[in-house]
């Protein structure tokens, strides 16, 4: 009777946690377990790991506030790293040094981010039920006409132009001498001679995690939820759709727009033109794996997802590399990413109940 509960309350873990992720989750400590034999230092990969976990959290964390309102999977994030470029472009242009310039970054950043999200949340609002093929190719066609525009802006500073006195933004931007590493530094913990604990990064995506939280504990929160399950019940209720709708993608878009200068701050490099263009499919494979679907997400399948597509990401080259002992490292990690965005795609139904 015993060993029959015990088998019941497995089953029901399996489930609820869900077969696939399991199955990931042991790949990943298998890989971690491989490492040492061929060696891979065990502590520098967990902590590049955690590094590529805080870099790219925030940017799945912007999936959640459109899911949650029923939007879907928010496959026009390029349109919020663009607001973010250009709270960043601004932030260097006016030339402020340090830490500040960071946060001077996101205040640029916000209203772009405002405007376009509320924008692209009317555009949503119009074609309900292809909200996810319209999202791409608003993607697609922003980054295209920023690749015109970051040659066109007047932006003068000799750090970001071509040439020291040209015209026109470079490809890449060194964010050394103004916001580099200013969250990986603060705080950060080092046990030893390869591991670091990227202490600010994990604690400013902790708290933007636990405001959406309480945001979706909020009668504006709870409002958004209800109106992802069911659009015509929220509507009879006196619930304004369209404006929930819109709200939430204002927020995604606003949380895209954090998330590229987080993602900044640490690779130390600004990347324009068509940068943007790949950072969707990553964020939303990511919360797929981490168990979401396209109607319902929540925090913790942000952090199981991130870590997860993170940690394989990484992993996987190293531990190949040093397998075949030939650096293979960009073509397997090519594969391993492509392969984990067709297997989340797959399981876009899917959901941890």
């Amino acid at each position: 009777m015993n060993t029959t509960r015990i088998l019941t309350k497995v089953r029901q873990m399996v489930r609820s946690f869900g077969l696939p992720r399991i199955i990931i989750a042991l790949f990943l400590l298998s890989l971690f377990i491989l490492a040492p034999f061929f060696g891979v230092n065990v502590a520098t990969s967990l902590s590049d790991t955690l590094n590529r976990f805080g870099m790219n959290a925030v940017l799945v964390l912007a999936m959640v506030p459109m899911i949650h309102s029923g939007c879907g999977l928010n496959f026009g994030l390029p349109l919020g790293i663009i607001s973010g470029l250009l709270g960043a472009t601004i932030s260097l242009q006016v030339d402020v040094a340090g830490p500040a310039s960071f946060w001077l970054a996101i205040l640029f950043a916000t209203p772009f981010a405002l405007v376009l999200g509320w924008g692209y949340g009317q555009l949503l609002n119009r074609v309900k039920g292809g909200e996810m093929m319209i999202a791409t190719y608003v993607g697609f066609s922003s980054v295209a006409f920023m690749s015109i525009m970051w040659l066109l802006l007047p932006f003068d500073n000799p750090k970001m132009v071509w040439g020291y006195a040209g015209s026109g933004l470079r490809t890449t931007i060194s964010t050394e001498g103004y916001y580099l590493h200013v969250l990986n530094d603060f705080l950060k913990i080092r046990i030893g001679d390869h591991f670091v604990f990227p202490t600010g990064m994990i604690l400013f995506f902790t708290v933007l995690a636990f405001a959406t939280w309480a945001f979706l504990h909020t009668k504006t929160g709870t409002a958004m939820t209800a109106v992802g399950s069911n659009p015509v019940f929220a509507r009879a209720s006196g619930i304004d759709v369209d404006r929930i709708r819109t709200l939430s993608v204002m927020l995604s878009t606003w949380f895209g727009a954090v998330g590229i200068l987080v993602y900044q701050q640490s690779f130390g490099f600004i990347q324009l033109y068509m940068g943007p263009f790949y950072m969707a499919l990553p964020a939303v494979s990511a919360i797929l794996i981490g168990g979401a679907s396209v109607n319902k997400a929540s925090i913790l399948n942000v952090i199981i997802g991130t870590f997860l597509f993170q940690g394989i990401l990484t992993m996987t080259p190293s531990v190949m590399n040093a397998m075949i002992q030939t650096d293979m490292s960009e073509v397997i990690r090519i594969v391993a990413s492509n392969g984990m965005i067709l297997y989340a795609l797959t399981r876009k139904t899917e959901a941890v109940r």
